[in-house]
């Protein structure tokens, strides 16, 4: 539900000049975007409520109603909002968070325009990556102690376990082998059951997909590389399996260093980054 804004007197300005005045100190889609942010918070807006009219949002907050859609339009990329035309429950702007979208956008744009180095990138999902498989290991471990063997304790590695059984297929083309080894390691992220960790993952992996994938075509031999990266992929899950957090670490280690030293990765510059990148769901590219 939206915040009773009709409370509020609107402020009466010149359309001229009234994006001037909201504020000397900031510009007035960022009062659109703090007065939504406030909402969020108080949880007087929730996923699946609508935002108000853009006049009437315009009006309550005493801004132009260009600021309103730019404010949504940023709200959007952010992977907050979902816009729509036409009439009925599914259109307008609706608050829909959709983990990772914005994260994604982000970091994608930020290694292309060279702000985040790709090695930078790399370092980062090491890092996360090996705290992943050892939460994993360390849960399979505590499970495997208790006095049942309790089942339902140890981590869901089933979507993992399907993603490596259909990498199997000789009939895989490159870019199809590596849609799903990009999903294999966010399945791992996934099974932390950690959204942020999860989130993160999806936009490590979005930021340098482009880059992931002109890498492979200096291989020397895909059939050698493909073989070897999936006996790595099922070696990090029977780690994770024995509940053996240190083997998981240090393979999980060499798995995505060594992919990265023998592709050269920070040299390839991919031709078109921007059609390469993927949405929130992890469906795309990336290694």
């Amino acid at each position: 539900m939206w915040s009773d804004h009709s409370t509020r007197t609107p402020r009466q300005f010149h359309p001229n000049v009234e994006e001037e005045l909201v504020s000397i100190d900031r510009r007035a889609w960022e009062v659109v975007l703090q007065s939504i942010e406030l909402d969020l918070l108080s949880g007087r807006l929730r996923p699946g409520d609508h935002l108000p009219p853009e006049r009437a949002l315009a009006a309550s907050l005493g801004v132009g109603r260009s600021s309103v859609r730019e404010a949504i339009r940023v709200l959007e990329v952010l992977g907050l909002l979902r816009t729509s035309a036409g009439s009925g429950p599914t259109s307008g702007a609706i608050i829909v968070a959709l983990p990772g979208g914005g994260m994604s956008a982000l970091m994608r744009l930020q290694v292309a325009a060279q702000g985040f180095p790709v090695a930078d990138v790399v370092k980062t999902r090491l890092a996360l990556e090996a705290s992943v498989v050892t939460e994993l290991a360390e849960a399979s471990a505590l499970a495997s102690s208790t006095m049942d063997a309790n089942a339902s304790l140890h981590p869901d590695l089933s979507t993992a376990v399907l993603l490596l059984d259909a990498m199997d297929s000789p009939a895989l083309t490159e870019v199809e082998f590596l849609a799903l080894d990009a999903q294999f390691h966010l399945s791992l992220a996934a099974a932390t059951g950690n959204q942020v960790v999860t989130a993160t993952m999806a936009g490590l992996r979005s930021a340098i997909e482009g880059y992931v994938r002109a890498g492979a075509t200096s291989l020397a031999s895909w059939p050698v590389t493909s073989a070897r990266l999936r006996a790595e992929h099922r070696a990090i899950v029977a780690a994770i399996e024995a509940g053996d957090s240190q083997a998981a670490r240090t393979l999980v280690h060499s798995h995505i260093a060594g992919y990265y030293a023998e592709t050269h990765l920070a040299n390839h510059r991919p031709e078109r980054l921007a059609d390469d990148h993927t949405d929130a769901d992890g469906h795309s590219v990336a290694r």
